[in-house]
């Protein structure tokens, strides 16, 4: 095996010993706003430290580090504008002031960037550099339809609550008119992305680091995303009758004409396209 294992331990010590700050403050000052941008700006640093110390400049190390970059420099930035501006994330409204809870969230958020940037630690740590392979492009190409759509999906919700005339309304133009959360589908998209792009490189025990983007998907959609704004929205707007033709028929993941997926069974809808039915307990609660 070409890789450096030590990667994996350092690639962890550098994680704690970067988010154990940021812990501190958001614990100490009930100061959640530092939260995504601590992650986000950790996977950069990974990303080019790796990069850094294997020293072999490969194109696919290049490559996969520059996305990363690119990802992490975008995302973070815009999450740390939004929150300045917005206030308080609703996320984290019911363990802002409970510091067990706080610490099981950095807790999380640790195991999320070490698990989440193992594809590009792993090649940046690898020896061998295998020519460009069919992997490379489609990987490539599905990072890029990814940060595409989540950026133009992040500008447009942002542009949708700073007109007054939509004050109290769910965003449904663009994008969102095609997806619930087209923001959590292209970010789950790049990072598969990400990982097939890795593949070229990968032996034996390495192809462990597909949990990068199950994680992801399971985070996403299970855990700390999609679930928890279904809800909050579902409080929000779960008496207006047009929200709930919205929900009936935009798809909660993956981007799709209103009139196909309003045709589609239920049980298609649960298999394929992540229509789980946690996603309308907030509507049942109400019933």
């Amino acid at each position: 095996m070409a890789l450096d294992t030590h990667f994996l331990f350092i690639t962890a010590i550098v994680t704690i010993g970067y988010q154990l700050p940021f812990f501190i403050i958001a614990a100490y000052f009930k100061f959640d706003k530092v939260i995504d941008f601590a992650g986000t700006t950790n996977f950069v640093i990974l990303a080019i430290m790796t990069l850094l110390l294997k020293g072999t400049w490969h194109f696919r190390q290049i490559v996969l580090t520059m996305f990363v970059l690119i990802w992490g420099l975008r995302l973070g930035t815009f999450l740390l504008l939004r929150i300045l501006q917005w206030g308080e994330d609703r996320r984290f409204d019911k363990i802002r002031d409970n510091p067990t809870s706080l610490a099981g969230l950095w807790a999380l958020q640790c195991i999320w960037i070490w698990t989440v940037s193992l594809p590009v630690t792993i090649v940046n740590a690898t020896e061998i550099d295998p020519s460009l392979k069919p992997q490379d492009i489609i990987g490539w190409m599905m990072w890029l339809v990814g940060i595409t759509i989540e950026a133009i999906a992040d500008q447009q919700k942002l542009m949708f609550k700073k007109s007054p005339s939509n004050k109290g309304k769910w965003c449904n133009m663009g994008t969102w008119k095609y997806s619930r959360h087209p923001n959590y589908f292209g970010e789950i998209l790049l990072w598969w992305g990400i990982f097939i792009a890795s593949i070229p490189v990968l032996e034996g025990v390495e192809w462990l680091v597909i949990f990068s983007p199950i994680f992801t998907t399971l985070l996403l959609s299970l855990v700390t995303g999609i679930s928890i704004l279904e809800e909050s929205a579902d409080k929000r707007f779960g008496a207006v009758k047009e929200y709930k033709v919205y929900k009936s028929t935009t798809s909660p993941l993956i981007p799709l004409p209103p009139a196909v997926y309003g045709s589609l069974s239920t049980w298609f809808r649960v298999t394929f396209l992540f229509e789980f039915p946690l996603y309308s307990r907030g509507l049942q609660n109400q019933a």
